[in-house]
């Protein structure tokens, strides 16, 4: 989609519609969800610091409660006739093209005419939201301990622990590359990239709106 401004004499396009309100929603709700579970689960790690400051107990309720919600703005985002383009985007994670697989194993060093989103960015977004729920699961595991063994409640500590750290990795790699494309970034606040963004980044998007008639040919 194309988004223009009125003029005098006729309409000019100032860019390419990459993420629509729904999608950039959704982002930020799921980022706030991420920052206050990161925040919560400091004190949790490190009680017998931080258990001066702040009481155990509400923390924990807080934890848990944000974990439940965190993939609530992603259903909602997916759901009825505003969910058009995230259902969309979420197909495009899921279809991989014999040039992204090489370009993934080759680190980037292949030839790769990009969809909307490159091979790295659907794997962050398959790692995400299959963490989210590993993470809902585990978390409810710990929660209401009582109906599992004392194995099973072990192997969700460590796999909870564990991929807590992880995604504190990849979100700080995600701030990072965020910040160092700085029109990428721009994209999820005013949800466009310049066509030529666009011709650069993602031709093969590009050419798709073109032939949906989305976006005009130059």
């Amino acid at each position: 989609m194309t988004v223009t401004t009125p003029s005098s004499t006729s309409r000019r396009v100032v860019g390419v519609l990459r993420f629509d309100r729904v999608q950039r929603a959704a982002h930020w709700v799921n980022a706030l969800l991420f920052t206050v579970l990161i925040a919560t689960a400091i004190p949790l790690y490190f009680g017998s610091f931080f258990g001066l400051i702040l009481a155990r107990h509400p923390v924990e309720e807080v934890h848990l409660w944000t974990g439940i919600a965190l993939p609530v703005p992603i259903i909602v985002s997916l759901v009825g006739p505003w969910g058009r383009q995230m259902r969309r985007d979420v197909r495009r994670f899921n279809y991989w093209t014999r040039e992204e697989v090489a370009w993934m194993r080759s680190l980037g060093r292949s030839p790769l005419a990009a969809e909307k989103f490159n091979p790295g960015q659907k794997l962050n977004a398959i790692f995400v939201a299959a963490s989210i729920l590993i993470m809902l699961v585990t978390g409810s595991m710990l929660k209401w301990f009582r109906f599992f063994s004392v194995s099973q409640r072990e192997g969700a500590t460590f796999v909870h622990d564990s991929l807590a750290a992880v995604l504190v990795v990849v979100i700080i790699g995600h701030l990072f590359m965020a910040i160092t494309h700085r029109e990428s970034l721009r994209s999820i606040f005013k949800g466009t990239v310049s066509e030529e963004w666009a011709t650069t980044h993602a031709p093969t998007w590009l050419r798709e709106l073109r032939e949906r008639h989305e976006v005009p040919e130059s």
